[in-house]
This record gives C-alpha cells, structure tokens and sequence, in this order.
C-alpha cells in the first residue's frame, strides 16, 4: 500500500515562495469548509506575489503552560510566538496553528503571533501567592530565537526577568539569536539556573536549507554549541528529529562534531508526524527528494506500528520495533564513546526570589 494518498490543495500560482518549508495551506482540521485555488479559465498573466511573513499581537493574561505528559521531563512552559519562520517541514508544532484557524502548512511559517508583553505578565504570575518554583521550559514547541525575536526581543525579556528572581529555566533553539544573549545566560549558568538544548537534524548544509529553510545552517549550529559552552553555559545536543531514510545515518557524526564543540549531555528524538504535519512531510518528499520518498515513509511506519504518527505516550518519542531498537543502541553506544553525562545536572529552585507585589516593602539586604 502507498504511503502517500495525501491528497492536498495545489500551490497558488500567483505565490512566489523563497526558503519555505511549505508550498501549500491546507485548510486546519478544526475548519468546517474546504479552501483551494482554482484557475478561472480567464488567459490572463497575473503578477506574482512574494509570500512575506505577517506578525500578529497577542496580548495574554497568562504565559506559563501547564502539562501532565509522563513522557517529557518539565510541568511547565512558555511560548514567546506562536507559529515559526525557521519554517521546518517535519515540525510536530504545526498542527497548533489549527488553533488560531490557520494553516499548518505555509500559515505556519508566515503568519506569527508575537506575545511582547510577556515578560510583564511572567513577573505577575510569580508572585502569586501560591506559586511553586520548578524550572520552565521554553522552546519546547516554537522556537524562542526564531528571525523575528531579534526585533521584538520577547526572549530576552522573559529571561531578564526570570534572572532578576534567580528562576530556573530550560531552553531548547536552533536559532543564532542565543549567542545574543550570552551574558545573561552565562550569568544565569554561574548560579545553576540555566540549561540550554541546541537542536541539530543534519550536518548536510544543502539538505537543511530545503528542509528547515530560515534556520541557521549546520555549521552556525556548531558554533552556537562551541561558543555557548565556552561561556560556562551547560549544553545538551539534541539530534532531533531523526528522519530513518533521510538523517538517521548521520547520527554518530552528529553527536560527534557536538561533543569536540564542548556539548556535555545529548538526546534524540525520532520524526514525529502528527495530525496535518504527515501530508505535508509527504508532499516534501515529493517535491525535493523523489526518489526517496517511499523509503523514508516506510522506514518511519516500520517504526511507528505500520502508521506515519504513533500518538502514544513514550512509543511517541522513541518508536518501536527492530529499526527503533537499533537506532536508540546506536545512540547509546555514541553517547558512552564519546563521554556524554546523562544529564547536566539539576537546576537550583532555592534560590528564587518571587516579584515583590504592590505594597510589598523591599528588603535592604
């Protein structure tokens, strides 16, 4: 059986699209009706429109998200923008924008939403009175150092304040805007408040430019894990995802280059496709790699109990079966040659020093 029924709208041509990840919007799945260009039989050149990214404002009255999931490590977390310009096909994110009644596809990558004032309502839900301190995870779904936080600076924000109140936080990016921020988080390492995951998927410059369009190249990759570590930062390399078929070979060179940059910890992660991303990941395949499209497909439904999405928790992040099993010892072996630790250590809650609320007299000392 095929593994590539996907049956979706075709490609506006009035669109000119540059270093983007999707060609179409198909309509979300909580839409009750269908949109699609069709030509109107009129022979009439229209002019072509470059596809520019739109940024919305969101102005929430709560930031921190909460989560009971057993299988990723944090209860809580923050999403400066909703949607990512990096433009990543195989992002598991995507499906979120169904939320906002937008696209997963092409409305993913250009229609953002930015959240400047969360900083200010971060700082408002610290200090309420029954606040429990535990590290917040950011960039867990979008990522925080996506193009546009070097104008708005919503990241920035956020961690000036949780290092005003010695809060801890986890970070995962593949964004260079980091490196901005090098001494505040360097500041923040010193006192054990600060882990940062750097996402690396491939080495192959020419393949990450088609498959994650508007991120930082590999290399630049590297060198965010080399100058991060330099500045005292502790630093975990995350192959992820691994795409079998596509990546999975580059795994050992990977973990490798990440370590002699100064990594101390690593993780993977396996392609993950839910809900509207697998339609999307397929019509990829079939525009850039043609030839390998089935055998990437097949390779991840041999490992996802004959689907393209396993849903479950655990089987989700790891897969299952002969293929999943190989990968996950690979990893491991990797991890104990090259001298990876299992985790960097815990973060430091007894430090934090909520926001003072109004009326509160400040200390002296």
């Amino acid at each position: 059986m095929s593994l590539l029924p996907f049956d979706l709208p075709p490609t506006d041509p009035r669109q000119r699209l540059k270093a983007r990840g999707a060609a179409s919007s198909p309509v979300g799945r909580f839409e009750p009706y269908l949109r699609e260009w069709v030509h109107d039989g009129w022979e009439i050149i229209e002019e072509e429109r470059l596809v520019r990214t739109e940024v919305s404002i969101e102005r929430p009255r709560s930031v921190i998200t909460r989560n009971t999931s057993p299988d990723v490590p944090f209860d809580r977390s923050i999403n400066p923008y909703r949607g990512c310009e990096h433009g990543c096909i195989y992002c598991f994110a995507r499906p979120s924008h169904g939320y906002l009644g937008l696209s997963a596809g092409l409305d993913f990558e250009t229609k953002l939403v930015a959240r400047p004032e969360a900083p200010e309502v971060l700082a408002r839900e610290l200090r309420k009175p029954g606040y429990q301190v535990a590290p917040i995870a950011i960039g867990t779904s979008t990522d925080p150092y996506q193009p546009l936080e070097a104008k708005l600076g919503v990241m920035r924000g956020l961690l000036e304040v949780l290092s005003a109140h010695n809060h801890p936080v986890t970070i995962v990016t593949r964004g260079a805007g980091v490196l901005r921020d090098l001494e505040i988080l360097s500041d923040m390492a010193a006192r054990r408040l600060v882990h940062v995951g750097v996402s690396v998927t491939t080495l192959d410059a020419d393949l990450a430019r088609k498959m994650e369009p508007r991120a930082p190249a590999p290399a630049t990759r590297i060198r965010m894990i080399r100058e991060l570590s330099r500045a005292g930062i502790p630093v975990r390399v995350m192959a992820a995802p691994m795409i079998p078929g596509l990546t999975d070979h580059e795994l050992e060179a990977i973990l490798t280059e990440a370590r002699r940059a100064g990594a101390r910890a690593a993780g993977m992660l396996l392609i993950r496709l839910p809900h509207e991303v697998a339609p999307l990941f397929a019509d990829w395949l079939e525009r850039h790699v043609p030839l390998r499209a089935e055998r990437v497909l097949g390779a991840i439904a041999d490992m996802r109990g004959g689907q393209l999405n396993d849903p479950r928790f655990t089987s989700r992040m790891t897969g299952e079966g002969v293929e999943a099993d190989l990968l996950a010892q690979r990893f491991a072996v990797s991890c104990r040659r090259l001298g990876f630790v299992r985790d960097l250590g815990a973060l430091d809650c007894t430090r934090f020093a909520p926001p003072p609320r109004a009326g509160d007299q400040l200390s002296l000392f």
